[in-house]
């Protein structure tokens, strides 16, 4: 009777296991997200907050980064923010020769997550 009993241990540790490392890998996943995410933050108030305070838009109000405004300026996903941070138009100087191109993803990864989600003015 011992075998079975070890097997069945065996088992519910494989199991367990086995169980445990989809959890391991979101956990890591959210922690980078979370990562990314403060990354963006920090470069955002040191290189955006001065016209984008809030997300507001002191240059040009209308245009601020409320979820309603970057849909109706086709805003609204990853690549135009890059885009538009790298290259710059109207009053937004380009920071594409100032910041990585992984700091600008950053940069619009944290204007989604943070204002595109929001529809106040």
């Amino acid at each position: 009777m011992g075998k079975p009993k070890a097997a069945k241990q065996l088992c519910v540790f494989l199991i367990i296991l086995v169980g445990c490392i989809p959890m391991k890998a979101q956990s890591q996943d959210k922690f980078e997200t979370g990562k990314v995410f403060l990354t963006g933050k920090i470069i955002f108030n040191n290189n955006c907050n001065v016209c984008h305070v809030g997300g507001s838009n002191i240059i040009i109000p209308e245009k601020n980064l409320r979820k309603k405004s970057l849909e109706a300026n086709g805003m609204n996903n990853l690549e135009a923010i890059v885009y538009q941070v790298t290259n710059g138009k109207n009053g937004m100087p380009a920071f594409g020769g100032r910041l990585k191109e992984a700091e600008i993803e950053k940069v619009a990864i944290y204007v989604l997550q943070e204002f595109g989600k929001k529809n106040e003015n």
